[in-house]
């Protein structure tokens, strides 16, 4: 797959461009409808699969809150579409001259620079100033222009539309087993493993503390079972997720990984956790003996129900 920053950036590879437009944040299964029905589009044309996708997330310059709001970063949505079979992604730069353009100047643009014959959206994209442009919107331009109009119905799961808004919800509130059906895949945080208080390890249960992307979702608070991928690796993990209120607490969130049956020197390495199932929610102990009995616990339950799992990714 070939990636070009901006429009201006595109080189063509000489056939018909059939495009896809979104955010695509997560790529979850409904995203993946969307790209399926692009590359038929394109095998059927005999063209070039191309899809856009937006860097920084719209949402960090439409609506800003200062709460991490990324399923994926643009790195990690790269190796998602790279994996799809798309030929061609273009990373457009999201700022306020895009929040500000009106709906019928983007549609422009994406003629004059890539001369679409096909297009192919999810039925609930929008887009230009205020959200004006959608599918009716794109179905009549289409006709004017001679551009084929593909629109995707949602994909829903358990009578649920799947979203990214309705995954993010769903790992707010630790339920990261719906979030992997509706992603298609465990939920992962990736980053540097740093140094930690020693706490894991003074307790028996030495974990790697992970350096997450500050504008990745994470999960609620509590204890998890997971996979830790080292090196290409995966391991089964115990993980902590929370603020350690039982050392004080305070607001910073911390990912402490312990890996069950491993001992790897991880202080600088780059690893991944893949949520599985959240085992309980975050506590507070009386002392660290308490804490060292319940983590115990948690790690005997994460490696049992991770045995069962048998390390299958969702389908």
């Amino acid at each position: 797959m070939k990636v070009f920053a901006g429009l201006d950036g595109y080189a063509p590879g000489g056939k018909r461009v059939c495009l896809a437009v979104g955010t695509f944040d997560g790529m979850h299964r409904g995203h993946r409808a969307v790209v399926a029905a692009l590359a038929g589009v394109a095998a059927a044309e005999g063209g070039e699969a191309v899809a856009v996708t937006f860097d920084p997330h719209p949402v960090s310059v439409v609506a800003p809150t200062g709460r991490a709001h990324l399923l994926s970063t643009i790195d990690e949505r790269i190796e998602l579409f790279a994996a799809s079979g798309v030929d061609s992604l273009l990373v457009l730069r999201f700022d306020e001259t895009m929040r500000e353009m009106r709906a019928e100047t983007w549609l422009g643009l994406v003629e004059e620079h890539l001369h679409p014959s096909h297009l192919v959206i999810s039925s609930s994209h929008t887009f230009g100033r205020d959200r004006r442009g959608g599918a009716e919107m794109l179905i009549e331009w289409g006709r004017r222009r001679g551009v084929g109009i593909v629109v995707v119905p949602p994909v829903s799961n358990g009578g649920t539309t799947i979203s990214s808004t309705a995954i993010r919800e769903r790992l707010r509130a630790g339920d990261v087993r719906t979030a992997a059906q509706w992603l298609g895949r465990w939920y992962g945080l990736r980053g540097v493993v740093v140094a930690g208080s020693g706490m894991g390890r003074r307790l028996g249960f030495p974990t790697a503390n992970l350096s997450h992307h500050p504008e990745k979702v994470l999960p609620g608070h509590g204890v998890y079972a997971a996979y830790a991928s080292v090196g290409g690796t995966d391991y089964p993990a115990a993980v902590n997720l929370g603020v350690r209120p039982t050392f004080g607490g305070g607001d910073r969130v911390v990912v402490e990984a312990h890996l069950i049956g491993a001992e790897l020197d991880l202080y600088g390495r780059e690893i991944e956790i893949r949520f599985v199932e959240r085992l309980r929610e975050e506590e507070t102990f009386a002392d660290p003996g308490d804490l060292a009995v319940q983590v115990s616990r948690d790690v005997m339950r994460a490696a049992r129900l991770l045995e069962i799992e048998q390390r299958s990714e969702i389908a």
